[in-house]
């Protein structure tokens, strides 16, 4: 970490570093769990959507010039329904919520308290900014998935010491094309919450 630095942009103050950006995702969701085949017009999209609004953040980790981490984060109010729906049907006011998008980390650069240092940086910029809970989403295939390395390890037990906590009945269905495959299908994520107040 000593090495790198880690920079906030918020909107349109991503421009410079969308295509790195749009890149480092696809490189990273490649890899299992989430299996991403890759499209560059759905990240353009995808990526497009946060730059154009103002109260989104990205975090950026550099190592010298280049990219290796990035994490995301908006209001869950200006997120697509595919999202927003699940807290609506719960009964969870949307406009009360910051949404994280993505964490996405190079494997050289994991395990030196990055991924932490994203997390606090985006719940402190939700908590100064008066949100009540902090939630992102994370897919959750099937045990015996085929795919699934030997060595696979969830990141749950992470996200629990950073105070979040995994609501099973709190759901989305999202569709991507996996690695290899012609077609999409859809897959389910599951919410993680923390509340921001005391």
């Amino acid at each position: 970490m000593n090495d790198l630095q880690l920079i906030t942009r918020q909107g349109r103050a991503i421009a410079p570093h969308l295509h790195a950006l749009a890149r480092l995702r696809i490189q990273v969701f490649h890899d299992y769990p989430y299996l991403y085949e890759g499209d560059l017009d759905y990240e353009a999209d995808y990526l497009g959507r946060y730059a154009d609004n103002p109260a989104s953040l990205f975090v950026l980790a550099f190592d010298g010039e280049r990219l290796v981490g990035a994490s995301t984060g908006q209001p869950l109010v200006n997120e697509v329904e595919a999202f927003r729906q699940p807290f609506e049907t719960a009964g969870i006011a949307p406009i009360g919520v910051f949404y994280y998008g993505e964490s996405v980390l190079l494997h050289d650069y994991r395990g030196q308290g990055i991924g932490k240092a994203f997390m606090q940086t985006r719940e402190a910029h939700a908590k100064a900014r008066g949100f009540e809970t902090a939630a992102f989403c994370a897919v959750e295939r099937e045990v015996d998935h085929p795919d699934k390395p030997p060595a696979y390890a969830p990141l749950n037990g992470f996200w629990k010491s950073q105070g979040y906590q995994r609501y099973p009945n709190l759901r989305a269905l999202f569709a991507w094309k996996d690695r290899g495959h012609d077609q999409e299908t859809e897959k389910t994520l599951v919410f993680w919450l923390k509340p921001l107040t005391s």
